[in-house]
């Protein structure tokens, strides 16, 4: 299995074709910051005040929490007490859960069951949700996006109608068990679309954006009220997105909100200098289709969380920012992963399994 941190690796050189790679590779390490030309914009970018509304999404990716659990892991309050994980985030002032979705994985986690049984912790807790369909077995991400192994040998017709189906059937589950899910992405890191090679993006943006239409309809005949989600990396790399949301849009695409990942550990220029071009890239998208933006991962060393609530509060600042309103919140990707869980270590927790100072970042 390979984990989330050495996958982000790969969120800088996506293979989006060899022309798409050599263009990406300098726009996503460069240290100079990008410069938005407004001019092609299609909507008027107004100077934006601050998104104040009680609505702000303060969020969290709590995926791993049952298997932790289900390891002997606990979680504890700040002074020690021991307490459940979902009751824990809503205390540190978070507000919504995002979940991942797998199609048939290896074991039970991620699974539908799982998820459902997590989906109804996070609703007993007051929390909203977003889930998260990755559209295979294992992870998805830039570097990776394998069919399902049922899918495999399905023609592309065959292949939109299981998408379809596996997004209705773990939503109408979800809608069994009394939970309504805020939002859906369909696709997790999308840079080059899905289920490859039929839904390359680079190669067939045509077949990608028939994929992404079949899971937006698929969400709506369960959910008319859900928001849909397409989810790429990179948050500060403004060709990346425009390339992939022009293509999209091109080829009639339907979505609701343009999802981000930052992480400011994988570009040269720092958290700040991320920070201020991913602003500029929310902007340009807001400007361009719009469309909300949301950041739906984020993530810095745990071993530096004094520096990482700055780049919370920064970036939370940011997006409550945004022209129109149109920023709609911030989710870290598995704050509670502690002790080197799974080898992961950009989580906000201690080795002890209690909440660092960075996740004050949320409370306010």
């Amino acid at each position: 299995m390979t984990f989330k941190f050495f996958n982000n690796y790969m969120k800088i050189f996506s293979p989006i074709s060899l022309m798409m790679l050599a263009a990406l590779f300098f726009t996503s390490c460069s240290k100079k910051t990008i410069s938005i030309n407004s001019n092609t914009s299609t909507y008027p970018i107004s100077p934006g005040t601050p998104n104040l509304s009680s609505n702000f999404v303060k969020g969290a990716d709590i995926s791993w929490v049952s298997e932790m659990e289900a390891s002997g892991l606990k979680f504890y309050t700040s002074s020690g007490q021991e307490t459940d994980c979902f009751t824990l985030m809503k205390s540190l002032g978070l507000n919504a859960i995002r979940l991942r979705v797998w199609v048939n994985p290896i074991g039970v986690w991620n699974g539908t069951n799982d998820v459902v049984a997590k989906a109804l912790r996070a609703k007993n807790a007051g929390l909203k949700l977003l889930i998260d369909f990755h559209y295979s077995d294992n992870w998805a991400d830039p570097g990776k996006q394998a069919k399902p192994a049922l899918w495999a040998s399905q023609d592309f017709a065959t292949l939109k109608n299981s998408l379809s189906n596996h997004t209705i059937t773990v939503l109408s589950k979800l809608k069994d068990a009394g939970v309504t899910p805020e939002w859906v992405q369909i696709g997790n890191e999308t840079d080059n679309g899905f289920l490859w090679p039929d839904g390359m993006a680079s190669t067939n943006m045509s077949n990608f954006s028939q994929l992404i239409n079949a899971g937006y309809d698929g969400v709506k005949s369960v959910f008319p009220l859900s928001k849909v989600i397409v989810h790429i990396s990179n948050g500060w790399d403004n060709n990346l997105f425009r390339w992939m949301f022009d293509g999209l849009k091109n080829n009639g695409a339907k979505w609701d909100i343009i999802g981000m990942s930052l992480y400011p550990t994988y570009t040269a220029s720092g958290w700040q200098n991320a920070n201020t071009q991913c602003l500029q890239n929310m902007n340009d998208m807001v400007s361009r289709y719009g469309k909300d933006v949301m950041i739906v991962e984020v993530g810095m060393p745990w071993n530096s969380q004094a520096d990482t609530k700055l780049f919370l509060q920064d970036l939370i600042a940011k997006v409550k920012t945004v022209s129109g309103n149109k920023g709609l919140g911030v989710f870290y990707w598995e704050p509670q992963a502690y002790n080197n869980w799974k080898e992961y270590t950009l989580g906000a927790f201690d080795n002890a399994g209690k909440p660092t100072i960075a996740m004050d970042a949320f409370a306010n």
